[in-house]
């Protein structure tokens, strides 16, 4: 049983164009490979500005170039790559928020659409409507690095317990979540959030931001952390770009679960988390 994994978080900017900006992303990952890293994260909307109006001018079908790089990298390298995010044109047209996660053959083992659009608008702070271009997924994900589980969700995924709950119940010991938290919400919540959903179902979480970048119309928080079942944070960057790359032990999130059963000790006679919905990607 595997249970030293070996992880970075890629923050980097984020500008107009994708081919700078998937560069960018490809020396990353090279050098987290020299650390040998068995897994590299890169942030939400890696490839393209966030910004709801030019989602769709981004969008691009799985295989499509930015799907070609991430697999034939991962390959190369050697490494399993959990790629962020990019606007993801399906045939039907819809476009969905999707992180595509490659094992280090280069084979697509997971991928999970965006479930909860990030739709807000607070009085003096951040607007912004993911649904008017995108579409929402339906269903959680799961994955495996050396044959462990880990959970995969995006950014406004966090907040909802419920989502962070049913992977937890399906085996994940581990959390990754490309994010894009902003200055109105991030200082307040961005870690806040991690420390809770780590604590919570004890497992190890992990965020993976674009760096802060002045110039663009939606201005990331950054600060890729790394959060422990016990509820520690264990490493975060600030704004700039950076690469934070971390060893967690998943034994001490299954030691934590003897110790202070949480999980064992719900009533479940009174409530429980279902999934409702077809289409649960397990891999």
């Amino acid at each position: 049983m595997q249970n030293l994994i070996k992880i970075a978080l890629i923050q980097m900017k984020v500008g107009p164009d994708t081919s700078e900006n998937i560069k960018k992303a490809v020396n990353s990952l090279e050098h987290t490979a020299k650390n040998s890293v068995d897994c590299a994260v890169l942030p939400e909307m890696f490839s393209c500005p966030y910004s709801a109006e030019n989602f769709p001018s981004y969008a691009e079908p799985a295989g499509g170039p930015v799907w070609q790089v991430l697999s034939k990298t991962a390959r190369r390298l050697g490494i399993t790559i959990v790629g962020g995010s990019f606007p993801e044109k399906e045939d039907s047209g819809k476009i969905f928020n999707t992180s595509f996660v490659f094992d280090p053959s280069g084979k697509e083992i997971a991928r999970h659409r965006k479930i909860h659009l990030f739709d807000i608008n607070i009085a003096g702070g951040q607007h912004f409507r993911e649904s008017d271009t995108l579409s929402p997924g339906n269903s959680p994900t799961l994955f495996r690095i050396k044959e462990r589980t880990f959970g995969l969700a995006i950014c406004y995924d966090i907040r909802f317990p419920e989502l962070f709950r049913l992977m937890t119940d399906r085996g994940a010991l581990g959390i990754i979540i490309p994010g894009a938290f902003n200055m109105t919400t991030g200082p307040p919540h961005w870690e806040l959030l991690f420390r809770c959903r780590a604590l919570d179902n004890q497992v190890f979480t992990l965020g993976a931001a674009p760096a802060r970048n002045s110039e663009s119309s939606y201005t990331s928080y950054g600060n890729s952390i790394i959060a422990s079942p016990w509820g520690e944070v264990l490493g975060r960057l600030d704004g700039d770009e950076g690469i934070l790359i971390r060893e967690i032990d998943l034994s001490k999130a299954e030691a934590l679960r003897q110790e202070l059963p949480l999980l064992r000790n719900r009533r479940k006679d009174i409530y429980s988390v279902v999934f409702t919905e077809k289409g649960e990607q397990t891999c």
